[in-house]
């Protein structure tokens, strides 16, 4: 299989690569947001607390690239990222 880009700072956790590989549409989704948008979606999939709370946002993002979003939803981003407003 090869190499799906990941985040800019997150690598791709296997079970969103499954999940991806597994959704033609969110696939090709994936491969045309940016590095930083990416690096959201995994943020938000691996900062789950719970295994239900994971799957669920595993599943949330497949279905939110399926439907154009560029960011998850609902989400104020990445503890990781700089903020730049201070």
């Amino acid at each position: 299989m090869s190499a799906l880009p990941a985040g800019t700072v997150h690598g791709l956790p296997d079970d969103l690569r499954d999940e991806l590989t597994a959704h033609e549409e969110a696939l090709a989704a994936w491969h045309d947001i940016t590095p930083l948008a990416r690096n959201e979606f995994i943020c938000w999939v691996t900062d789950a607390k719970q295994q239900k709370t994971r799957e669920r946002r595993i599943r949330r993002t497949r279905e939110e690239l399926e439907e154009g979003m560029r960011r998850p939803c609902c989400w104020p981003g990445c503890s990781l990222r700089e903020k730049s407003s201070r």
